[in-house]
């Protein structure tokens, strides 16, 4: 089964052709992140436009990597959500044109669900369940039991700013360039995580809360500035970063504790950070653990975990969702109780 599949949640136009939920035959990304970059994140208007730009020209680039004709395509999926409405709404319309040009099925996929889907697209039916489930991006963090395709338990979210969010906020305050994840991720290989102690936030629940540690990072940067002293920035990095991912990795640990579970996914943008990584990997070797993380080219918005998502789905039965409209805030649990 051959999937064309759109993504266009945010500030990358993605399209790709995913060959059985696991051969990536084309996959065309054009990333905004320059443009947004003068502006310290994503303006939602200019975003919708260049994914009007984007889209046919990702489209005929795909087809011809695939040496597709548009009568190989077995299927369209698309992001219908959660995302900017304007950016959905591009990648929604151009998957509905093509679904009822070609008289293929068309997919609406929720795109944290496709996130979940990018450890199946890189390693397919070695993940066994029951499966714990570490979703962490700019706009979510979330925790989540997965018993089987499309079987979901929310265990717990975050409060208030999600990681991805707190790693932008701090970038900001020490004013380096956005987006702030890979900046800090970098200066804090160069500083030192026991600087400052700065708070992990909920440590004995399943939620979590950044706001806190943000705002001990401003005070920190105040504090310094009022006395006059130098602002350490890779320091402050490094002793931010340790406290972030820290959270998660108690959050792990004290689940994989008390339940039996058969491995670990950690997906979404903040799956690429160097730290979270190598912690993951030495608490995978301390508890003989299987931990999936999807190579870096996965981690961030793409169209491949798109078509992927949609491949599991279909394995259910037929699919054909034509009065598909834009979810601009969706749940993927909620999304996932109703499949």
């Amino acid at each position: 089964m051959n999937i064309l599949s759109i993504e266009s949640s945010c500030d990358e136009t993605a399209v790709a052709i995913v060959r059985d939920g696991q051969t990536i035959l084309a996959h065309e990304i054009l990333s905004q992140i320059e443009l947004h970059r003068l502006y310290g994140g994503v303006v939602p208007e200019l975003a919708s436009r260049q994914h009007l730009e984007a889209i046919q020209p990702l489209l005929k680039k795909a087809l011809a990597f695939a040496q597709f004709t548009w009568e190989d395509i077995d299927a369209i999926a698309v992001t219908q959500g959660p995302g900017l409405s304007g950016a959905l709404m591009v990648g929604l319309t151009t998957a509905k044109t093509l679904a009822w040009l070609l008289q293929k099925p068309l997919i609406g996929i929720n795109h944290l669900e496709g996130h979940i889907y990018a450890n199946f697209l890189a390693f397919g039916a070695s993940i066994q369940f029951p499966l714990l489930v570490m979703l962490v991006s700019g706009g979510h963090t979330q925790l989540i039991e997965m018993t089987g395709h499309g079987e979901y338990n929310l265990l717990g979210e975050t409060r208030d700013d999600a990681i991805g969010e707190a790693f932008d906020k701090v970038a900001r305050l020490l004013n380096l360039p956005y987006p702030g994840g890979p900046e800090i991720d970098r200066l804090a290989q160069e500083g030192d995580p026991y600087a400052f102690d700065f708070p992990i936030s909920l440590p004995r629940d399943d939620d979590f809360s950044f706001s806190g540690l943000k705002t001990a990072v401003l005070y920190a940067v105040q504090a310094l500035e009022k006395a006059g002293e130098p602002i350490p920035v890779a320091d402050i990095c490094a002793s931010f970063q340790r406290a972030a991912i820290g959270s998660l990795l108690k959050k792990i640990k004290r689940y994989f504790k008390h339940h039996p579970l058969c491995g670990l996914s950690i997906t979404g943008g903040v799956s690429a950070n160097t730290y979270l990584r190598a912690e993951l990997n030495h608490f995978a070797q301390e508890r003989q653990l299987q931990v999936f993380m999807p190579p870096l080219a996965l981690c961030t918005d793409n169209a491949a975990m798109i078509a992927a998502c949609a491949y599991y789905r279909l394995q259910k039965g037929p699919i054909d969702d034509v009065d598909l409209t834009v979810r601009a805030r969706w749940p993927v649990v909620e999304k996932i109780q109703n499949v």
